[in-house]
C-alpha cells in the first residue's frame, strides 16, 4: 500500500482538465519551495538572538538546506523515474512538512540546522519530480503554458517571503516561518493523492550509484564553501584554494564515475543533445540573474537610509514582474515562436534592464522599473529555455531531467547569491556601476546559451503527448 502509487479517483482521470489539475498540485510545492527561499533569511537577527550565535554560524540554516537540496535532488529523480514520481512527491512532501514542524520545535541551533538538511530531503524529493509531473500530465502543446504557471507559482512564493517572514518575526515569532508549511503541507498531500496521475513509464532501478552520490555531494559542498569564503568568511588563503581544487577534483572524478557506472545517477547521454546541456547552462544564468539582485540592492537601499519593508516592498518587484512574465508571456507571443526564440526574447529583455540598471543602480524611482523589466524577460526566458529542456528528454527519463533542471536552479541561487555577496565585499558594502555591470554580463551569458538552444521539441519526440491519461 505505501509503495505503489494510489490511482485517481475515474472522475478526476476522466475530467478534460485533469492535467490542469495535476499542474495545480504541483504549484503547492512550487510556491512553497520558494518561499521558504526567500523567508529564512528574514529570520537571521532572530535567530542570532534566540541561540546567541554569529552571523557565520546562523547562514549555516540555509546553507546546510541547499548544500543537501543539490546534491540530493538528481538522485531522488533517478529514484522517482524507477519507484513512481507520485509516489516520491507524495513521500517528499510528508517529510518537508514533518522536518518543517521540527525545524519550529528545535531547542538549538545544531538540532536546527539538522533538521533543515531532513527538510531539504523532502524539498529535493519534490523538486526532482515537479517538472516532470507537469510536462507528463499536459498534452504536448500546452507544456510551455503548464511550465510558465509554474514558474509563476514559485515567483509568488519568492516575492511573499520578504513581507511574510518580517511579518511572523514581528507578531506571533520566528518559529511561524517553519510552522507555515504544515497545514500547507497537509492540504498539498490530500490534494497529491487524489489529482496526480500515476507513473506511466519507468527506468529501473537496479541499484544506486552511491560513490557517484558521494562526489556529488562532495562537489557541490566544497563549490558552495569555496564561494562563501571568497564572499567574506574569512578562511585563508590556502583553505579557499583547497576548496576550489577539491571541487573541480570531486567534480571531474563524479563525471569519470558515471561514465563507466552501470546504473549512474546522471545518465550523461542525456546531456549530449545541444538542448540539455546548453539549456541547463542558460537555467544556471537564469536564477543566477534572478537573485543576485534580491543580495544587491538591499544593501544599496540600506546605505540610503530605506526602512526595510520599503525596500522589501520595492525588491517585490522583480518577482511580480517574473510572474507576469511566466503567465502572460505564452499569450503575448505568437504560438508559433518555438522555444529557442521565446528564450531569446526573454534574455535580451534581461539584457535591456540590466543595462538600464547599470545607468543608476541607487535611484530607487529607476532601480524599480529596471527591476520588473528584468523580471518580465526572466519570466519568459525560463519557462521556455526548460521546455526546450525537458522536450529533449525522454519521458521515461523525466524525473532525472526535472532533478537536472533543478540542481541548475540550485546552483544559481547559490551562485547569484555568492557573486553579489562577493561584490560588496570587494567594493565595502556599496554597490557600484561594476556590480551592475556584472548583472549584464551575466544576461549576456544566458544569451550564448540560449542561442545554442535547439528551437522547439526534437523531431519523433514530443513528450507529454497523450498526457493526462495515466491513472
Amino acid at each position: 500500500m505505501f509503495v505503489v502509487e494510489p490511482a485517481r479517483p475515474v472522475a478526476v482521470r476522466e475530467h478534460p482538465r485533469a492535467g490542469w489539475f495535476a499542474v495545480g498540485t504541483v504549484c503547492f510545492g512550487a510556491f512553497m519551495g520558494q518561499l521558504d527561499a526567500s523567508i529564512v533569511t528574514m529570520i537571521f537577527p532572530a535567530l542570532q538572538h534566540r541561540f546567541g550565535a554569529s552571523l557565520a554560524e546562523v547562514q549555516w540554516v540555509s546553507l546546510g538546506y541547499l548544500l543537501a537540496l543539490i546534491g540530493l535532488v538528481a538522485a531522488s529523480g533517478r529514484i522517482a523515474d524507477a519507484a513512481g514520481r507520485k509516489l516520491v512527491y507524495l513521500y517528499g512532501f510528508a517529510v518537508f512538512t514533518v522536518a518543517s514542524a521540527a525545524c519550529g520545535l528545535a531547542p538549538t541551533l545544531g538540532l536546527l540546522i539538522l533538521f533543515r538538511v531532513v527538510q531539504a530531503v523532502g524539498a529535493a524529493m519534490l523538486q526532482a519530480n515537479s517538472v516532470a509531473i507537469v510536462v507528463t500530465s499536459v498534452p504536448a502543446g500546452q507544456m510551455r503554458k503548464a511550465l510558465g504557471v509554474q514558474a509563476a507559482a514559485q515567483a509568488l512564493g519568492l516575492a511573499l517571503g520578504p513581507t511574510v517572514g518580517g511579518l511572523f518575526v514581528a507578531t506571533v515569532g520566528w518559529q511561524w516561518v517553519f510552522w507555515v508549511n504544515v497545514p500547507v503541507g497537509v492540504v498539498a498531500l490530500i490534494a497529491g493523492r487524489y489529482l496526480l496521475p500515476r507513473t506511466r513509464e519507468r527506468t529501473p532501478l537496479r541499484r544506486l550509484d552511491w560513490q557517484g552520490l558521494v562526489l556529488l555531494l562532495a562537489a557541490s559542498a566544497a563549490l558552495l564553501l569555496g564561494l562563501t569564503a571568497v564572499s567574506g568568511l574569512g578562511l585563508p588563503t590556502w583553505a579557499v584554494v583547497t576548496l576550489f581544487v577539491l571541487a573541480a577534483a570531486s567534480a571531474t572524478a563524479f563525471v569519470l564515475r558515471e561514465r563507466r557506472a552501470r546504473f549512474p545517477i546522471v545518465d550523461l547521454t542525456l546531456l549530449r543533445p545541444r538542448a540539455v546541456s546548453a539549456g541547463l547552462v542558460g537555467a544556471l544564468c537564469g536564477y543566477l540573474v534572478l537573485f543576485g539582485p534580491l543580495t544587491l540592492f538591499p544593501q544599496v537601499f540600506s546605505a540610503q537610509g530605506v526602512s526595510e519593508m520599503t525596500a522589501g516592498l520595492a525588491l517585490t518587484a522583480l518577482p511580480v514582474g517574473f510572474a507576469i512574465g511566466a503567465l502572460a508571456g505564452d499569450r503575448l507571443l505568437p504560438s508559433s515562436i518555438a522555444a529557442r526564440s521565446r528564450a531569446l526574447v526573454g534574455v535580451g529583455t534581461c539584457v535591456a534592464a540590466a543595462a538600464v540598471l547599470a545607468l543608476n543602480p541607487t535611484d530607487m524611482g529607476w532601480v524599480v522599473p529596471g527591476l520588473i523589466v528584468l523580471g518580465l524577460g526572466l519570466g519568459v526566458f525560463i519557462p521556455a529555455n526548460n521546455a526546450s529542456i525537458m522536450a529533449a528528454i525522454p519521458e521515461r527519463s523525466s524525473a532525472v531531467g526535472g532533478g537536472l533542471v533543478n540542481m541548475a536552479r540550485g546552483l544559481g541561487t547559490a551562485v547569484g547569491v555568492a557573486a553579489a555577496t562577493l561584490s560588496l565585499h570587494l567594493a565595502g558594502g556599496q554597490m557600484g556601476r561594476g556590480a551592475s555591470a556584472a548583472l549584464i554580463a551575466l544576461a549576456l551569458f544566458s544569451v550564448v546559451a540560449a542561442v545554442t538552444v535547439l528551437g522547439g521539441e526534437p523531431r519523433g519526440h514530443r513528450i507529454g503527448e497523450g498526457a493526462g491519461r495515466g491513472r
